[in-house]
């Protein structure tokens, strides 16, 4: 329960420091300044994430059922990935680095995510170009 409050208060300082516009993650000087940056990479990651998943979505429009699968297995992977990045969170609890650790888990996982749903429902097996580019 403490890991979630704790998480809270974390999110909403990230917040209303992402208005901030002074931040300067290249020089991030304390553990607030690195865990916000951490949290603007991994929302960046997950706004990257969004755009693949739609994007496979539209390309498959004609298979609702390969729609219905992506979408059930996203939701496994939210939950799988939720369950880890907490289990890294309690891995470095005695630390102030607990939180970059826990953020910078996610945005390891949901890069790979990206790439996987890119894969599986963006490519082609032939020479054809991919409906987007392959995620960085």
């Amino acid at each position: 329960m403490r890991k979630y409050i704790v998480l809270a208060m974390v999110s909403f300082s990230f917040a209303v420091s992402a208005a901030d516009k002074t931040l300067d993650c290249d020089n991030a000087m304390n553990t607030l300044q690195i865990n916000q940056c951490a949290f603007i990479k991994l929302e960046s990651t997950e706004g990257e994430l969004t755009k693949y998943l739609e994007a496979s979505f539209s390309h498959n429009a004609d298979d609702p059922e390969l729609i219905k699968s992506i979408k059930v297995a996203q939701k496994d992977w939210q939950s799988y990935m939720s369950s880890h990045c907490d289990s890294v969170y309690t891995q470095w609890r005695g630390g102030s680095i607990r939180g970059v650790m826990a953020i910078s888990c996610k945005t390891k996982l949901t890069k790979q995510r990206t790439h996987e749903i890119w894969s599986n429902f963006l490519t082609y097996m032939d020479s054809t170009p991919p409906v987007l580019p392959e995620p960085k």
